[in-house]
């Protein structure tokens, strides 16, 4: 049986990526931060989903879920790692502290390349793929999302970068960018957001309250009217089956229209995006 390694199952779209994969056929690993959350998938009846630790920010973890892994599937190794664990961090870079900046790239940079690494050598005997859960923030940055937006940026070159260098053994290097989606993701952000708030000072608010709380607003919104996360599971899947994979998916028409966006004059695309984040 084939297997794909999912990171960030617990919820959202990896749990959504790890149920398609396993109807599909597939023997799933699913990663989570605590095997708790991975309980509900052993209950499920006739899937081959199996439950792995894996904290991307903790190497030991990274390592001992590899050795799992590689346990299990002998040289068979992966055919797909979806690198799909993240968070989002929320603020003025004014007044941000910086271990949270910090925190945003061990999650959502140096976490999606300590998995990658760990699992490239099952990758290869697999003739794997990789796929990295992106963003349309990794191509068009917003005001407060700065922390988020960098990482999903660097991801993007992270990618780009991994598919020429793995090119040469056949190692497929894609990149999904959805524009919001409904996930547990915009609720976490939105409370870490104010708990985070509650150090800064008192000019913070003065400057930028209007603003925060039109982000804050927008942020609920992305929670209950954003994207089904089937739309994301379904390019998921493209880009781990399809014998032509796009290096990138681009999701939703706010994505698209971001996509245009990025062809305008800097100052233009900037006053535009002010103008639809204050609404």
């Amino acid at each position: 049986m084939k297997a794909i390694l999912v990171t960030g199952a617990s919820t959202g779209i990896g749990e959504a990526c790890v149920l398609r994969l396993a109807d599909m056929g597939f023997r799933v690993f699913a990663g989570v931060r605590r095997l708790d959350d991975g309980m509900k998938f052993e209950t499920l009846p006739s899937r081959h989903i199996t439950p792995v630790r894996i904290d991307v920010t903790d190497t030991e973890s990274i390592k001992a879920a590899a050795a799992i892994v590689q346990n299990e599937v002998g040289e068979n190794g992966l055919v797909g790692l979806v690198n799909n664990a993240g968070i989002a961090v929320a603020g003025p870079l004014e007044y941000l502290p910086v271990e949270e900046l910090r925190a945003q790239f061990e999650v959502n940079v140096m976490g999606q390349v300590a998995v990658t690494q760990a699992f490239l050598p099952l990758i290869r005997k697999g003739h794997g793929r990789i796929v990295n859960i992106g963003s349309i923030s990794g191509r068009i940055a917003i005001p407060l999302m700065g922390p988020y937006c960098a990482s999903k940026f660097a991801l993007e070159a992270i990618t780009s970068a991994l598919r020429m260098e793995l090119q040469p053994w056949g190692i497929h290097v894609a990149i999904i960018e959805p524009s919001a989606i409904a996930t547990p993701i915009w609720k976490k952000a939105l409370g870490a957001a104010e708990a985070i708030a509650t150090s800064y000072p008192s000019e913070a608010l003065e400057r930028y309250g209007p603003v925060v709380a039109a982000q804050r607003k927008r942020t609920a919104e992305a929670d209950r009217k954003g994207l089904p996360r089937g739309r994301v599971v379904r390019d998921v899947v493209h880009a781990l089956t399809s014998p032509r994979p796009k290096t990138r998916y681009v999701i939703g028409l706010t994505s698209q229209v971001g996509e245009i966006a990025r062809i305008l004059p800097d100052r233009l695309r900037e006053r535009l995006i002010l103008r639809q984040v204050a609404r």
